[in-house]
């Protein structure tokens, strides 16, 4: 695949040529990072939540019923609020804010909620809900 795609750029080179490099590249430690990376994950108090919806199911009534669950959590305590509801709807997102915050956070962290964004873009490009972005 590899040796297919050099060609197509105008690589003039055999293949032998192209599997001898990569081993050598390998055996100089050019596959894995020099030290390993991490990103740690920490927040100050207030600074961000975290939402998304999961759809779940469950017997109410003896019926089997979907139901689409709010997640909340506190990025810096991961203190959490797990809400069921029938629609994903905007008064639901409210309502799951609502019971969620006793203070309010100074950020959001959402995942492109249908709720929340009414047309993705390309890249980041995003249309922001008018009545999601007056929360």
């Amino acid at each position: 695949m590899l040796f297919q795609l050099l060609q197509a750029q105008g690589y003039p080179g055999g293949y032998g040529r192209v599997i001898a490099f990569i081993r050598r590249w390998r055996e100089e430690g050019g596959a894995a990072p020099s030290r390993p990376a991490y990103v740690p994950l920490r927040f100050a108090q207030g600074e961000a939540f975290q939402f998304d919806w999961s759809c779940e199911y469950g017997v109410i009534g003896g019926l089997r019923r979907r139901l689409e669950v709010a997640h909340i959590k506190l990025a810096h305590s991961r203190a959490f609020l797990v809400v069921a509801y029938p629609l994903q709807s905007h008064e639901m997102l409210f309502d799951a804010h609502t019971r969620a915050f006793g203070g309010v956070s100074r950020r959001g962290i959402y995942d492109n909620m249908k709720t929340a964004v009414d047309k993705v873009g390309r890249g980041k490009e995003r249309t922001v809900n008018a009545r999601f972005q007056s929360l």
